[in-house]
Formats: C-alpha cells, structure tokens, sequence
C-alpha cells in the first residue's frame, strides 16, 4: 500500500490555533507592534512569532493597520487570514487573502513578503492537487530568492521551502529517488541554520520517500525524528501528521494494534485543530486499522467520515483512498459487486491525477526551454550588436590611422593599424560562432523534445520514463558542448547516437541505426564542432526516410583516409535527393531550411585556423535497376 503524502502541506505553519486564555497579551502586542518601526517582513513575523491569533485578533490588527497606513501590518494581517482559511478548508478565502498580502507586497516592493506570500500561495494550490498552478508559484519565490545578494538567514530558509517544494512535485510524479536527493540537499541548510520547523518538515518529507520506497525502517526512523522536532516546536498539527504517518508504515509492517494506538492519540486532536483536510487523512487511516483488525463496520464508518469530508471540500486525494478502502471492505463482507464499483472509482481518480502530472511535468521541461530559447535569441542580439560596433570602431580606426599616418608615422602607424584589425576580425569570428551556436542547440533540443510527448499522451510510462531518462542526458551533452568550441569526436558520437534513440520514436522505431568505426581512430584526439552532424541525420530520417515504405537504415562510418583527414559518411537508404526535392515542392507550406548552411559558416570558422580545408560531397546511391536508393554524405574534417 502506497500512501499519499501529507508532507505537502507542512509548509508555512508555524502557529497553533488561538487560545481563549491569553486574548490580552495578543491584544498587548498588536497595540505595541504600531509603536515600532518595521521595515522589513521578517522583522514583522520574528515579533509576531509567539503571539496566538485567533479570528478575531487577525481583523483587529488588519483594522489597525489600515487605519494607521501600516504596509507591512496589512500585508501580515492578510498572510494570516490566509492561512486561517487555508486551515479551516476554505481555500477559495484563503486565495483571496493571500493575493491581497501579494499586490501589496508588489506595489510596495516588500520583496520578502512577496517570496513568502507566494510560497503559502504554492501550499494551498498544492493541498487542492492543482500541481501546476502550484509549482508556477513556487518557481516565482524561487526566481526572486536567487537573485538576492548576500541572503540573511531568512533568505535562505525561504529557498529551502522553495526547493523544498520541487522535491515534493518529484513525490507527486513518484520520482522518489530524485526528490531524496533534493531533501537531502536542503536539510544540510536546515541543520546549518537550526530550523527546526524546516527539520521537521524535511524528515517528514524523506520518510515518505523511503516508504514509497519500501524501506519501511529508515522511514520510521525520519518520522520519529520528525515527531521530536514537531514536539519541541510544540506544533500540534506537526503532531498530528507524524502519527498517521507512523500509523502508515506500522500497517504496511504487520502492526495492526499498535499502529490503531498511535491514530487513536490524535483522532480528538486533529478535530480540535479543525482542519479538515487533516480530519479527512486521520479517520481514513483509523478506518483502515479497524479494517485490518476485522472490525469492518467501525472501520466503514470511520471510512464514509473521510469521503464526506473530503468530496464536500475538494480533496482527491483523500476520496481516492477511501473508495479504495471501501473497496477493501465490501471484499472482504463478500460484496463483489460493491466492490468492483469502489474499486473502480479508486483507480479512475488516482490514473486521471498521475497522468494529469505526468503531462505537467514534460510540459514544464517544454517551457523551461522555451525560456532558454529566448534567453539564447537575445544572447544572440546581444553579439550580434557587439559584432556591428566592433566593425564600427574598426572602420573608424582605418580612417583616422589613414589620416594620421600620412601626416606622422606612415608606415609604422600602418603596421599598428594592422595588428588590431586582426584582433578585431578574430574577435568577430568567435563572436559570430558563438551567435551560430546559440541558434542551433535550442532547435536541436525541440526536435528531440517534441518527440516524447506522444507516450505521455499515451500513458506509456515505462516507456515515457525509458525517453526521459535518455532526453536528461542527451540535454546535458548538449549543455555541456554548447560552451566549447569544439569536442572530442567520441563525445559527438555519443550525442548523436541519444539523438538517433530519441528521434525513432516518432518512426515506431522502425529506423536501424549503424555506427561503423575504423580501428585506427583515436576517437578522443579527433576535435569537431558540438552537434555539426545532427542536420545531416536529420536531413537522412526526414528528406529521406520519412516517406519510405519498408525497412529504413541509417548508417555513420568514421574513416581515416589520409594522415591529414578523417571520413564521415552518413548513408540511407530512402527515396532520394530528386523525390525529396519533388515532394519538397509539392507541399502548401513553404519553409527555408538554413541547418546546413550555419553547418557550413561554422565548419568553415573551425577550419580557418588549419592549413588543410573541410569539404563536403553529397553522393546519390542506385540500386542495381539504376533506380534511387539513398543518399550518402562525406564529410571530410582535417587533422592539423
């Protein structure tokens, strides 16, 4: 049994619910706190810390503020009717407060409100299962954290909610292995700092993750740590979420009566806090025990409590669980019928919620790149108007040397002149090159990318998880290459060999694919240009073998036909340079190609500074009948 996470909705609590005994000491720091001068949320929040608030109180401070013009009064007043409503399940409020506490902070320029503000934004999108909404909110705090200088201890306690919240969508999309490696990361800032909150928060977090894992002893051991903190924080809803998780794995191990034990200590508790959500996940838990200990109508009780609760307050999560335990327990009475029907709507709700977030988490790959696309166009811009006044003071220097040289220093003035227009042409080779590769990889990394949307779409996971893996290496090659000039010919095979694996899904991996290496080849002494050879492959498997019927082959042999060059040909066996051509022209929608032609400008900028020249031979093949049967390209590279 596999269990779904209450980490999620840790974050950000640091209150328990107001106390009927202390009104007069909130009243007496709410009064106090206009007597101060604030200028920053943090210092609002570490005066606030120990104060209880209740329903009440919140308004009086949000009236005072008002009436006193008090920003950052306002701004806390919000956050905290915010999380009132997020704690009572009131989600539609509890939106609405916070993006009050977040114009606010935007159009008073709190940037560390704002980093808080929509990190409790990220919380409730999160408890409601809306991951895209909620992980674009956290994004944002995390974009606005990284760009501050020098991060005070607060800073970095935000970013490790931030990051905290990535490791979370990775639980979501069950990457458990991945969202250990981003806990593990943020809990060494959390130990730094003595956040115990975030300690808390974090074990919880990894608990769950080894759990899904299946190492049910290393999860009780993060979850009994996790209790400790929430008990020296005096955190009762940290309380209440330690028990069920305990209670979780002790049911996964066999341990019926004890893991009742620990459910049963919170069951008043968890109804005092309010909060439903909370209420919904521990009377399903405590209806699972009974259903395991044989007590099947105090366990279809305890069972229906949760589904009420949760359908009347949009927790799919919770209702998906409990139409699986209902399932459990008309099983068991021998109702198949009833059932089938629970069953049934169990794994409707859980396989419309992971395909849901599978699509979300490709689609945000996609947009991460389309980002760096961009970012690349306007890094691009930017050499580019680099480049033009590079020619611009080169042209100025030619007249004013002129001018000078005739007049003083002739000839000597001349030979200056010349030793800094060959700096400055050099330059603006680099340049131009550096331009010419910021265009390619984007386009490189979309004609893999696009390729893998269809067995998500499909609900292919193993095979989508298969791509993906393959699509992060392929991309880190990319990365890694787009900052030099030039790599290893045994780098460049491997890239185009993931290239190749990634491009043939579109084909239903009907294409054979052959590297075909001479022995005598130092692959690793051999420099080429990052990703020169992806345009002629992809002219091979779209001109050529995209309209082919039958067996389609690919083949890249690496020959060294003289001390001075090595051989690349790349070979098909499609329709033909003339077909391809016919067909070409025949389409309604025109589109220029320039892949080849940056191919050339930037194989020719790599050979300028060899004493030997590339060239470039497109060969069309024949079959026996003289009739087309592929296209073979020879690239010739020299070697000094």
């Amino acid at each position: 049994m596999k269990l779904f996470p209450l980490y999620i909705f840790f974050f950000c609590i640091n209150f328990s619910g107001y106390s009927q005994d202390q009104p007069v000491e909130s009243e007496t720091m709410i009064k106090a706190f206009f007597k101060e001068d604030f200028n920053d949320y943090f210092q609002v929040q570490h005066y606030f810390n120990k104060t209880q608030f209740g329903k009440g109180e919140i308004d009086f401070l949000l009236e005072k503020s008002k009436g006193s013009k008090n920003i950052l009064g306002k701004i806390y007043s919000y956050t905290l009717l915010g999380r009132y409503y997020r704690n009572k399940t009131t989600y539609e409020k509890a939106i609405e407060n916070y993006l009050n506490a977040l114009n606010l902070s935007r159009e008073f320029k709190k940037v560390n409100a704002e980093i808080v503000v929509l990190n409790q934004i990220g919380v409730v999108y999160r408890r409601q299962d809306k991951i895209r909404s909620a992980l674009n909110y956290h994004q944002f705090a995390l974009e606005l954290v990284n760009k501050i200088p020098n991060p005070t201890k607060d800073i970095k306690i935000s970013k490790s909610v931030c990051e905290n919240s990535i490791g979370n969508i990775y639980l979501k999309l069950k990457q458990y292995k991945l969202a250990l490696e981003k806990f593990e990361k943020a809990i060494v800032t959390q130990q730094e700092l003595q956040d115990k909150r975030g300690l808390a928060i974090n074990h919880q977090n990894i608990g769950f993750a080894y759990q899904n894992l299946e190492k049910l002893d290393s999860a009780l051991v993060n979850y009994n740590k996790s209790l400790q903190y929430n008990l020296e924080n005096k955190s009762r809803i940290g309380k209440v979420i330690c028990h069920n998780s305990i209670s979780n794995v002790l049911i996964l191990k066999g341990e019926y009566k004890k893991a009742l034990k620990y459910i049963e200590e919170v069951k008043v508790l968890s109804e005092q806090i309010g909060n439903k959500f909370y209420i919904s996940r521990i009377y399903n838990t405590l209806g699972y025990c009974q259903i395991k200990l044989g007590k099947l109508d105090e366990g279809k009780k305890n069972v229906n409590k949760s589904l009420s609760i949760s359908l009347k307050h949009g927790i799919p999560t919770n209702t998906n669980k409990s139409y699986e335990y209902l399932s459990e327990i008309y099983r068991l009475k021998r109702d198949f019928e009833k059932a089938y029907v629970f069953y049934k709507k169990s794994i409707v709700g859980t396989h419309k919620t992971f395909n849901d977030r599978n699509i979300l988490y490709v689609n945000n790959l996609i947009n991460k790149y389309d980002n760096e696309v961009k970012n690349n166009k306007i890094k691009s811009l930017a050499k580019e108007n680099e480049i033009t006044k590079l020619k611009l003071t080169r042209n100025r220097n030619i007249l004013i040397i002129a001018l000078v040289s005739i007049a003083l220093f002739g000839v000597l003035l001349y030979a200056i002149y010349g030793q800094r227009l060959l700096s400055n042409d050099k330059k603006i080779l680099v340049l131009e090159q550096e331009a010419l590769q910021n265009q390619m990889n984007p386009h490189f990394v979309f004609n893999a990318l696009n390729s893998i949307k269809l067995y998500i779409i499909n609900n292919e996971q193993k095979n989508a998880v298969y791509y993906l893996n393959k699509f992060s290496k392929l991309i880190r090659s990319i990365l890694e290459s787009s900052k030099t000039k030039e790599v290893p010919l045994s780098d460049e095979l491997k890239t185009m060999n993931l290239y190749m694996s990634i491009e043939n899904i579109r084909f239903s991996n009907e294409i054979v694919y052959h590297e075909n290496i001479d022995e005598g080849i130092n692959l690793d002494k051999v420099k080429v240009p990052p990703l020169i050879l992806q345009p002629f492959l992809e002219n091979a498997i779209w001109h050529g073998l995209s309209s082919k019927k039958g067996i389609k082959k690919v083949s890249l042999s690496v020959l060294k036909v003289s001390n001075d060059f090595i051989q690349i040909d790349i070979s098909d066996n499609g329709i033909g340079r003339e077909e391809a051509l016919r067909i070409k022209k025949n389409k309604s929608l025109k589109r220029k190609s320039i892949g080849i032609e940056l191919t050339k400008q930037r194989l020719q900028n790599f050979t300028d500074e060899f004493k030997n020249c590339y060239s470039l031979v497109y060969t069309d093949l024949t079959d026996k009948n003289n009739s087309p049967a592929g296209t073979k390209v020879s690239l010739k590279i020299p070697l000094s």
